[in-house]
């Protein structure tokens, strides 16, 4: 094993450690002679060995914290930090046959993603230290999950902050068109390949049976992609409609709805935004709705533009909701906070004139674990409210 480069980070990039955050900033970093995407040891003040670490040389987010001591990463540091995050996912006796396996920094693999599709594996090395590992973790993941097929869908546009390329490609095995997985009750078949994030929206899985034990009666889902949500909430409900702008996604509903035997979920092609206005000004009410958009926020720049965004939709939204009906309603968009996404639904809730209690407040899914001091791993909210029947 060859000896890692020494970088030096500030006295506030020491700090930022001390606090709990793993990411050091390109400006608290001086790199010497560390190379694109190395693993690198960290030293601080007195040159005090801090941990070891990804290096970029691209990123803003030039360290990545793997370790806080001085112990080799070799191949048996990699086998424990993986058998660690599929032993965790072991206990939570998840009902489903697709799910997170490694999440990132939340399971002390910096940037590294791993969905499991029944025995199919979904790949993304998302910095420069992680892609360069990919053989090696490919080659761990298929000897401890026995996985026939693995996929690096190494297609998110945060990659081309590292400096890598977007790719989508077979790292091992097979890989079928179309994977069957289940999701609680629900089954679905998942393209891999070209799916929305790995083939599926994974973190949502809990929040679908969640809502269900609320729903009732005609159910609008709004933004619904694969149909997640108006699938888990057709069991309890008379009549489901599905909305989404792709074409593709309304006939994999359909398809879905079909494979299920849920001929009462019906999906059509619209723009939710325009759709809400529409249905607003024709007097129709629903007893359950559900707002699972994609997020509005993907930079800070578009901050203001995205919370107007989430407020449009929740006030078209409580205006179509009959009294005492169900609001699920949702944020993926990390730069926007739970408490900004609160108060933006506070203040549609006050301009349509509807009385709201909050039944739940709820997040990503177990197998997407939070890091307690890192805001980034907290990326979903998920409230689901009542609208208070005042004439009663």
């Amino acid at each position: 094993m060859s000896v890692p480069s020494d970088v030096l980070i500030s006295p506030r990039g020491e700090a930022r450690l001390r606090h709990g955050h793993p990411w050091i900033y390109r400006s608290d970093v001086d790199p010497g002679g560390a190379t694109a995407g190395e693993v690198v040891r960290v030293r601080g003040a007195r040159d005090r060995v801090l941990g070891h670490a990804f290096y970029s040389d691209q990123s803003q987010i030039a360290i990545r914290m793997l370790t806080h001591d001085d112990r080799p990463v070799d191949d048996a540091f990699w086998r424990r930090r993986l058998e660690a995050a599929i032993r965790f996912r072991e206990t939570l006796d998840i009902d489903a046959t697709a799910y997170r396996l490694v999440h990132g920094e939340a399971d002390l693999l910096p940037s590294i993603v791993v969905d499991r599709y029944a025995d199919v594996l979904a790949v993304q090395t998302l910095s420069q230290g992680a892609d360069r590992l990919l053989p090696q973790l490919t080659a761990l993941l298929v000897e401890l999950t026995g996985a026939s097929g693995i996929v690096e869908r190494n297609d998110p546009r945060v990659r081309g902050l590292e400096g890598l390329d977007q790719r989508v490609s077979v790292v091992h095995g097979e890989v079928p068109e179309r994977v069957p997985v289940r999701l609680g009750p629900v089954e679905y078949d998942v393209d891999i390949r070209a799916g929305q994030k790995t083939g599926l929206f994974l973190d949502q899985r809990e929040n679908h049976a969640a809502a269900a034990g609320y729903a009732r009666g005609r159910v609008l889902d709004a933004f619904s992609y694969h149909g997640g949500f108006a699938l888990a909430l057709a069991a309890t409900c008379t009549a489901v409609e599905a909305l989404d702008v792709s074409p593709d996604a309304v006939g994999q509903i359909q398809a879905n709805a079909a494979r299920n035997r849920l001929p009462h979920v019906q999906a059509r092609e619209a723009n939710a935004f325009d759709e809400l206005r529409r249905l607003e000004k024709a007097g129709v009410r629903y007893d359950t709705i559900v707002l699972d958009p994609p997020a509005f926020a993907k930079h800070k720049g578009a901050l203001e533009k995205a919370l107007s965004g989430y407020k449009d939709i929740n006030l078209r939204a409580l205006r179509l909701l009959a009294p005492g009906g169900i609001l699920v309603t949702c944020s993926c968009s990390h730069h926007v906070d739970e408490e900004t996404f609160g108060r933006v639904v506070q203040a549609a809730a006050a301009d349509a004139g509807a009385t709201v209690s909050v039944v739940e407040r709820r997040t990503q899914g177990r197998d997407h674990p939070v890091l307690l001091g890192v805001p980034e791993t907290r990326y979903l909210k998920c409230l689901i409210l009542r609208k208070l029947d005042e004439s009663a």
